[in-house]
């Protein structure tokens, strides 16, 4: 098995070209719609395809899933545990769209259906974080949550409200807002770098899909973090996210599931 730094200098490599290729469409982009009516771009595919090449020449034990292109089996044979890659090119590609800057590469490592490695990259800031569970580096220095021992002091993020009220409950949602001293919608994977690197403390999100969840897991998990499902169980197998301080958590969960 390869180590946290091993992957973190691997992600690191493809970021040149993952700035590359957004800053080629960002602003010019032809966008298509999927089944479930969510956009894909040129440019979610050309990354995607990029990782995906990269990760079967280095980690040719590895399965690979992408959001785009689905299950890429290992290309070499593997004995010990299933290790996972878990892509998705621009998580915020409703973002990425109209050229706003709140979207981010993730790239996952699960052993075993565990999280064990994340990575979450903004290209047009060239913002790179990548935890193990246990730390949380951004750009290679160490970074940690802020301590908020009070809602009424707390920045909560969401993506998308409308979501919630489809997915959860929204008057749940909106009473622990009020509670709270901000609530902006700095969503998507960038409201995650926010609460890893100090400039946040709450994030909700009501419906993830398992490209969405891998990465940001061993990333929260080592700034400091808790971060489960919306009913305070594993992430890893939810379809929800709850990510705060350990102090907050169970009071947001609470407010969120009465």
């Amino acid at each position: 098995m390869f180590t946290f730094q091993e992957f973190s200098d691997f992600v690191q490599s493809l970021t040149p070209a993952i700035r590359e290729t957004v800053n080629k469409y960002i602003g010019k982009v032809h966008v298509d719609y999927k089944a479930d009516d969510s956009p894909v771009t040129l440019a979610d595919k050309e990354i995607e395809r990029y990782i995906v090449s990269q990760i079967e020449n280095r980690f040719p034990d590895g399965v690979i899933v992408g959001e785009e292109s689905g299950t890429h089996p290992a290309s070499a044979a593997a004995n010990g545990p299933l290790v996972e890659w878990i892509v998705d090119p621009i998580d915020g590609t409703k973002s990425f769209i109209h050229g706003v800057p709140l979207f981010a590469t993730l790239i996952g490592v699960m052993v075993d259906g565990e999280p064990i490695y994340g990575a979450i990259y903004n290209p047009l800031l060239d913002d790179l974080i990548a935890g193990d569970n246990n730390i949380a580096l951004r750009n290679g220095v160490p970074t940690r949550m802020r301590p908020c021992d009070s809602l009424k002091q707390a920045t909560l993020l969401t993506t998308d409200i409308l979501d919630i009220d489809k997915h959860r409950n929204i008057h749940d949602f909106m009473a622990l807002a009020g509670q709270c001293r901000i609530l902006r919608t700095w969503g998507d994977a960038y409201g995650y770098c926010l609460l890893a690197t100090g400039r946040a403390d709450i994030m909700v999100d009501p419906i993830m899909s398992r490209w969405d969840l891998a990465a940001l897991i061993p990333v929260i998990r080592g700034a400091g973090g808790i971060i489960t499902d919306y009913y305070g169980g594993n992430p890893a197998t939810g379809d929800s996210i709850v990510a705060c301080g350990p102090v907050l958590h169970g009071q947001v969960v609470a407010a969120l599931t009465k």
